[in-house]
């Protein structure tokens, strides 16, 4: 037809025709419409054509002005309101809100000129949507989706898009009032359920945690398959402190996506244009992100590792470790939609699980691989400013893959080499291999010598930067290790020297200061043991006190490992010997 000169009497005909074409092609594309509807723009001008006029060079909303505006015939309103209908899902799936009720503000204008408006608390849109009236279906023409199921998906799509605008702009009751009008529309089980899904995440935003629950268990109920909202639900889960219930969703979740799932099926009557096809934008697929099964796994392991859970953490990190070797690179997106840290701390993490299950020397094993592989990422000599973002590689003799990374990546990466090390010190002290742990602490303390920081060197710890935070961590947890190995082997005096030592990184740290005293009072020097235990009892807590930056969760073990073990029984031995002095003062 389009060949042919446009005449009136055929209009009608041609439209329809356009319009189930078009009803064609968006619902065969089964995925978010894109672009313009050129062919919406050409009947647009075979209408014009057919009245005597022309809009070659108008926009598409200025050519629905000119049309609505100047065609009065009856014949054609009918099939210019379908086709309306048509162009306003091609805006609405663009996102261009404000054409769309432009259009409709014209659909109604055309109608009834005292009947486009609404109150201010009304939505502009949704009202015009729901005023729209839908014209009448000819049986001679036929429609392959009637325009009312359109109005009403369009109604819908219209709700849950305005609904995310908010949700992302940080107008939760806004965002809550429009998603719950679209829960109440007209679409199918999948939308409904991302819908549902959608309002868990306002009402957790909203600090509702419960209600937000309601929501994530209402759209596992619609669909079973909606898995973003079981991810959801173990966020709040992990919100609330409620930590089986939370690694019961995560197990859930990650049985469901080690599942093929099943092909989508729905109880709903099929439309070609649906409001999943219209609702695409980043702030919904950013809520409906699938993780991977390995990401989920690793939440587990880490879940129960942070809850003390020893012996399922060990099971879910060897389980992780083993879905690495099947190559998880290839199959995780390495950025910062994942939930995985960098590999070497989650090998970390693994390797305190082990020890903190007795597995030593599978712990040992473990570190052993980080070692091996960031020993060539690492410069001879970094120069760190204390508190800049950046530190300084003087490194003229290193290999390529160390030029290529950043500074910050090798401070990273050297912190993992030194935590490995740090991990096998105390794992040898456990095994009892005192000499073996002294050698793992001193190679640890040795690395952290290719640090040179400079600065005013009395930085709170609070302007510190983040990784050189951790490496001053893992200097005095090596230090208090190796000295506590010393007293072990007898070694007394070295054992005081890495304790004055780590005193000087973290002055009144309990440890250190209390392992201090214990080798005083074993050299026999037991009036300073006894002046030290009580400055340091009367001091305020050192840094295990501080509101600071957390510790990477593969430290968590050392920390506890170099509590001192024996603090009552030596302080009972130096209030006796204070108390002996004071009452023979030649003593």
């Amino acid at each position: 037809m389009w060949g042919l000169p446009a005449a009136l009497p055929v209009l009608p005909l041609e439209l329809t025709v356009l319009y189930n074409s078009l009803l064609f092609t968006m619902g065969a594309s089964d995925s978010a419409v894109k672009g313009e509807a050129e062919g919406i723009r050409q009947g647009l001008l075979r209408v014009l054509e057919a009245c005597g006029a022309c809009g070659q060079d108008l926009s598409t909303e200025e050519l629905w002005q000119k049309v609505l505006q100047e065609v009065t015939v009856e014949e054609l309103q009918a099939p210019l309101h379908r086709l309306g209908a048509l162009q306003a899902a091609w805006w609405l799936a663009a996102s261009r809100l404000g054409s769309t009720a432009g259009l409709f503000r014209l659909l109604s204008n055309a109608e009834d000129p005292g009947r486009a408006c609404c109150s201010k608390e009304e939505n502009e849109l949704l009202s015009l949507l729901k005023a729209w009236r839908v014209p009448a279906e000819e049986a001679s023409l036929p429609l392959v989706q009637s325009t009312k199921d359109l109005k009403e998906i369009l109604c819908t799509a219209a709700a849950f898009l305005q609904g995310l605008q908010e949700l992302e702009a940080g107008n939760f009751p806004t965002a809550l009032s429009l998603l719950q009008e679209a829960a109440g529309g007209f679409c199918s089980k999948r939308a409904l359920a991302q819908i549902y899904t959608c309002l868990g995440c306002c009402a957790q935003r909203m600090g509702k945690p419960q209600t937000a629950l309601q929501h994530l268990k209402r759209a596992l109920q619609v669909d079973f398959q909606c898995l973003p909202a079981l991810s959801h639900a173990a966020a709040v889960y992990h919100e609330l402190g409620e930590t089986d219930a939370e690694l019961q969703a995560l197990a859930l979740l990650y049985e469901a996506l080690e599942k093929k799932p099943p092909a989508a099926t729905s109880s709903s009557p099929y439309f070609l244009i649906r409001t999943e096809l219209l609702v695409h934008t980043p702030i919904l697929a950013s809520l409906l992100h699938h993780h991977h099964p390995s990401e989920v796994k690793y939440l587990l392991a880490q879940r129960c590792l942070r809850d003390g859970r020893v012996a399922d953490a060990v099971e879910h990190y060897l389980d992780f470790l083993a879905l690495l070797q099947e190559g998880l690179q290839q199959q995780v997106p390495l950025d910062g939609s994942s939930a995985l840290p960098r590999i070497p701390e989650v090998f970390l993490e693994a390797a305190s699980a082990l020890e903190q299950a007795g597995r030593h020397q599978d712990a040992i094993t473990v570190c052993e691989e980080v070692i091996s592989r960031t020993t060539d990422l690492i410069p001879r000599m970094l120069r760190v400013e204390e508190r800049l973002e950046q530190p300084q590689c003087l490194s003229p003799g290193a290999g390529l893959a160390g030029e290529l990374l950043s500074q910050k990546e090798s401070l990273c990466c050297l912190a993992w080499r030194a935590a490995g090390y740090l991990h096998q010190g105390w794992a040898w002290a456990k095994l009892g291999e005192s000499k073996e742990a002294v050698t793992q602490f001193s190679r640890c303390l040795g690395d952290l010598l290719r640090v040179q920081l400079y600065g005013s060197g009395v930085e709170p710890m609070e302007n510190l930067l983040p990784e050189v935070e951790v490496l001053q961590k893992i200097r005095l947890l090596s230090l208090v290790g190796r000295g506590t190995q010393f007293l072990e082997l007898g070694r007394h005096k070295e054992a005081l020297l890495d304790f004055q030592h780590g005193l000087q990184i973290s002055p009144g740290d309990p440890a250190a200061a209390s392992y201090l005293v214990q080798a005083l009072w074993k050299l026999n020097r037991k009036q300073e043991a006894a002046a030290c235990w009580q400055k340091f009892s009367q001091s305020p807590p050192g840094e295990d006190g501080r509101q600071g930056r957390p510790f990477p969760l593969y430290l968590v073990s050392c920390l506890k490992q170099a509590m001192f073990p024996h603090s009552e029984s030596l302080a009972g031995s130096i209030q006796d010997y204070l108390g002996t002095t004071s009452q023979d003062p030649s003593s």
